[in-house]
């Protein structure tokens, strides 16, 4: 089953364009020929059974994992032909929201958010640091956690300050590796409420991968549904819905 849904309210070219991508572990083919292109100020979810490829792809859009074939195109360029210098620099365009959060232990909340900005002082854009940070922090509903450390955090907070240390850059991109894996109900639907909140306030473009149906609901623009390694049908949450096929209709029970 081919992509039977074309949706044309996206203009312009592709943040991120992906044609035919493969990629194996050994003799498991995990990406098979995926396609995919990601829009300007677009959610577009990816959903997929566990294994699928779905975190796979992500570490490939910024060449944590090299492609075995295809294109991977990502704000006009070929990822796979980048000089490392200058795949730093698209890195710092692309936030990665990784699923444990991966927040430094032995710093502060501060110290997180500087990281990022001293590694790419120009991206501070003459801004004053500390206001850049407070800014931040406040954008996630956490500037009161300036000077705390991630063990004093809860794991919703931990998401959120992990979101802001991304934000902090200006992304033309986020990538969500399970926003809401391993989070309570309620502070799953904070959560969600956020990556909205995120997408309005800095016209981000977003890939989200998750397993959690109501997530993808809420803040998909666009989905795909990911099966045998290829984009096996995509369209809005309600296109889904309505497939008469059973390897679709399973992700809905």
């Amino acid at each position: 089953m081919n992509q039977p849904y074309s949706h044309g309210h996206f203009s312009g070219s592709p943040l991120i364009e992906i044609r035919g991508v493969r990629k194996s572990f050994g003799e498991h083919q995990v990406l098979n020929g995926f396609d995919l292109n990601l829009h300007e100020k677009e959610n577009l979810v990816i959903v997929g059974k566990s294994g699928s490829g779905k975190s796979v792809l992500l570490k490939c859009i910024v060449r944590l994992e090299k492609i075995d074939g295809g294109s991977l195109w990502v704000l006009g360029k070929s990822i796979a032909d980048l000089s490392q210098v200058e795949l730093d620099l698209l890195r710092s365009d692309v936030g990665f929201l990784f699923q444990g959060s991966a927040l430094y232990d032995s710093m502060t909340v501060r110290e997180n958010l500087q990281f990022p900005l001293r590694r790419h002082v120009e991206r501070s854009r003459g801004e004053n640091e500390e206001s850049l940070i407070r800014a931040t922090l406040e954008s996630v509903g956490l500037a009161h956690t300036v000077d705390m450390l991630p063990e004093e955090l809860s794991g919703g907070m931990k998401r959120r300050i992990a979101l802001a240390r991304t934000l902090i850059l200006r992304p033309k991109i986020i990538l969500y590796d399970e926003p809401t894996s391993g989070l309570d109900p309620i502070t799953a639907k904070e959560i969600i409420e956020l990556i909205l909140k995120v997408q309005q306030q800095y016209n981000t473009a977003s890939l989200i991968i998750t397993h959690d149906m109501d997530c993808a609901r809420v803040i998909s623009n666009r989905m795909i549904i990911l099966i045998d390694g290829i984009n096996y049908c995509e369209g809005t949450y309600q296109d889904l819905m309505a497939v008469d096929d059973e390897r679709v209709r399973a992700f809905f029970k």
